[in-house]
């Protein structure tokens, strides 16, 4: 690894990203153009301390989910996540999946979602980034690798992901999440990971062989959804997507019409945030 260049290289990202951009507030008394070190920790998930060490070039080695998430917090573009890939001393990751890099428009888009429960996810349902306000709406995404990273997957494989919707609504999420794993099967065809989560759901769920033998096919584009919330109960809410240009990723959104019960939600949610209220403490399971 070279410890100095990544530093450097990690210094002049920092300084050029405003905090409008990431949807921080500017505030008075900032003496730097850019984010602060703090503030870059933040948005990666990271200790304060531990990023300061790498910008002072005497920081272990980052993990490649570190540097994912770097890039992210960053908002590098794809050259700029490579190269500093290459600065630590990682393998790329692949164009797909739980560590995919963020297409930068959805990013930018995302920013400036402060106020609606949003997120980026990839055509198999994998999520790759999420802002404070989905995080309370559906809970953070799980640090899972392989096909369990894909919430399809797990809506199959694992009855506690079901949780997040009510059990009356099942049935018709089921059909969907097929539907839509269909469309994006035929569009990556010969694609090893779709292959392998449609094979081993075959295998594994009785419900999702049947409902694949029935050829249904049609992305998720937008759709009318009840989502549990350990405080809040049920959320009845809009779910809208927009898709990349190559497809392969997606930014939700939430929203719910003025003067609705699920708009006051919404905005009792953005008061109380991530904060577990329930009266045992626990919370529910989230996806």
């Amino acid at each position: 690894m070279n410890e100095s260049e990544l530093a450097a290289f990690l210094r002049t990202r920092r300084d050029r990203v405003r905090p409008a951009d990431v949807g921080l507030p500017v505030g008075p008394r900032r003496r730097v153009p850019g984010l602060r070190r703090e503030e870059v920790a933040q948005l990666a998930g990271l200790s304060a301390d531990y990023y300061t060490e790498l910008e002072r070039g005497r920081g272990t080695r980052p993990s490649a989910q570190v540097l994912a998430s770097l890039a992210r917090a960053l908002r590098l573009n794809g050259d700029e996540r490579d190269h500093l890939f290459h600065l630590a001393d990682r393998p790329l990751p692949p164009p797909h999946g739980p560590a995919a890099h963020v297409q930068p428009a959805l990013l930018g888009l995302l920013d400036r979602l402060a106020d609606t429960p949003a997120q980026v996810i990839t055509d198999l349902h994998e999520t790759l980034v999420q802002n404070p306000l989905a995080v309370a709406l559906v809970g953070p995404a799980p640090a899972l690798h392989g096909p369990a990273a894909s919430f399809v997957y797990r809506w199959f494989t694992d009855p506690g992901a079901r949780a997040i919707h009510p059990p009356e609504d099942h049935p018709h999420h089921s059909r969907v999440f097929v539907a839509d794993l269909r469309a994006v099967a035929a569009r990556r065809d010969r694609d090893s990971a779709v292959r392998r989560i449609v094979a081993v759901l075959q295998r594994r769920s009785e419900e999702f062989a049947d409902l694949w033998d029935t050829g249904d096919v049609g992305l998720r584009r937008t759709d009318h959804k009840r989502i549990v919330h350990p405080t809040l109960g049920v959320i009845e809410l809009d779910c809208h997507s927009l898709f990349s240009e190559d497809g392969r990723q997606r930014l939700l959104w939430f929203t719910a019409p003025s003067g609705t019960e699920g708009a006051a939600r919404l905005e009792l949610l953005s008061v109380i945030g991530s904060e577990d209220m329930s009266p045992d403490g626990s919370g529910a399971p989230r996806p």
